[in-house]
């Protein structure tokens, strides 16, 4: 059995009380602790709780034997640094408002080596990579350095709130790197479909090209053909041009041969 603050509803008024929960209802109510964070046990707070609290006047929070319950003292300045470092947790379950704050138990040496082995046995567990980029080692160790910022912070605020420092600063260079590196991935998308899309029209242009080239080797065929067949008109007409010439030379010869009888004919005939 276990004691948690709860809000009742008696008659008209409306006052604080406590109630007796059964510890199985308890646990079902408790979410898997799926963090290396030590969280204190979850407190049940109704929803409208914190509505109907500040309108009641003259009343006193009372136990079910009709006691008032005492003040609750205020939270020290660490356990305020150490709620605004680890916010509390805070999940709806069967209707009702459960919250769970960060223990403010100081750890012992027992703890550091407790978390050591449960880091070892969580990254083992899940298979997270040794090296390269890993979100699930990255998330296990985010937690573990959130239990030493706890585990410090009890003992020493201002360390607490120096490591805080060290956990941002660290995340803002994770987030600069994971925007820079979603950048450089969407660059590259971009690079490779522009490379595609030249690719495409470069064999266009070559099949184009080789269809060009097809044509200009026709073109060179037929106009090597068209030269042969001028070259042998050519030699076809010199070769009667000389048939032509020759046979006129020959005729001319034998035209002047015969007058050339004809005047010595003459001329013998003219002397006698």
């Amino acid at each position: 059995m276990r004691t948690l603050l709860n809000y009742r509803n008696d008659g008209n008024a409306k006052c604080f009380g406590l109630v007796i929960i059964n510890h199985n209802l308890l646990i079902k109510m408790i979410p898997p602790n799926a963090s290396l964070v030590k969280y204190d046990n979850p407190v049940l707070v109704s929803k409208n709780t914190v509505r109907a609290a500040p309108k009641i006047k003259g009343l006193k929070a009372q136990s079910p034997s009709g006691s008032p319950i005492p003040p609750t003292s205020k939270s020290s300045e660490s356990e305020e640094i150490l709620n605004a470092i680890l916010p509390p947790k805070e999940w709806t379950e069967g209707g009702h408002l459960w919250v769970q704050q960060v223990s403010s138990t100081p750890a012992t040496r027992l703890d550091v080596v407790t978390l050591q082995e449960e880091l070892d046995r969580r990254l083992q567990l899940k298979q997270a990579r040794e090296t390269g980029i890993c979100p699930v080692r990255r998330e296990l160790y985010s937690q573990c350095f959130d239990e030493i910022i706890r585990q410090v912070t009890i003992n020493c605020a201002e360390r607490g709130l120096l490591l805080l420092r060290v956990r941002d600063e660290i995340r803002m260079t994770i987030a600069a790197y994971q925007t820079l590196y979603e950048s450089s991935v969407a660059f590259g998308m971009r690079k490779a479909l522009q490379a595609e899309r030249s690719q495409s029209e470069m064999k266009t242009k070559i099949e184009e090209l080789q269809q060009a080239k097809l044509d200009y080797q026709a073109q060179v065929t037929e106009l090597q053909q068209r030269a042969i067949d001028i070259e042998e008109q050519s030699r076809y007409e010199i070769a009667k041009i000389d048939e032509d010439h020759e046979g006129d030379v020959q005729f001319s010869k034998k035209s002047n041969q015969q007058l050339k009888a004809q005047l010595d004919n003459i001329l013998g005939s003219g002397i006698k």
